[in-house]
């Protein structure tokens, strides 16, 4: 049986292990295309668990009064990531996304929630990934996957030692 130390995979994440500043765009209206955005700053700090087949961020997001976590796990026997997200607003964990990076360095996750009491099929994407930069972004499908409205992105800038 392997384990995650045996799976490249398994350190999918470490890019992100370090301190971050975030600029965050999100819709008003998360389920609305002619909704406005609104951007707002914050400070992401993330930092490996079980030798980087897991991994836990926390962003401070000062301006909307808010933090968030998101706790990432790859499962050895399906060779995926879950992204397990929660926030100080609600205090509940949503339900997890999943999937895995392809072989062009871009991730995608998939999962099922609600929003506005509506069932919404969910995907995250990683992309844009070096050593000082990586975007996220989430997007909403009311249609089982056949368009998606992008409501939220993030762009991600390694911070410097002062």
């Amino acid at each position: 049986m392997s384990n995650a130390r045996d799976n490249a995979a398994a350190r999918d994440f470490d890019f992100l292990r370090g301190d971050w500043d975030v600029v965050n765009r999100r819709r008003a209206d998360f389920l609305d295309p002619e909704s406005d955005w609104e951007e707002f700053p914050a400070v992401s700090r993330c930092w490996n668990l079980f030798g980087g087949a897991a991994n836990i961020d926390e962003i401070d997001v000062p301006s909307q009064g808010w933090t968030g976590l998101t706790l990432r796990l790859f499962d050895v026997e399906n060779e995926q990531w879950s992204l397990n997200w929660s926030s100080s607003r609600s205090g509940r964990l949503f339900p997890p996304v999943l999937g895995r990076f392809g072989p062009d360095g871009r991730g995608e996750f998939h999962g099922d929630d609600t929003h506005d009491g509506k069932d919404v099929r969910v995907r995250f994407v990683w992309s844009g990934i070096s050593e000082t930069t990586a975007r996220w972004e989430q997007a909403f499908s009311l249609d089982g996957e056949n368009t998606w409205l992008t409501n939220w992105t993030m762009e991600f800038t390694r911070r410097t030692a002062d």
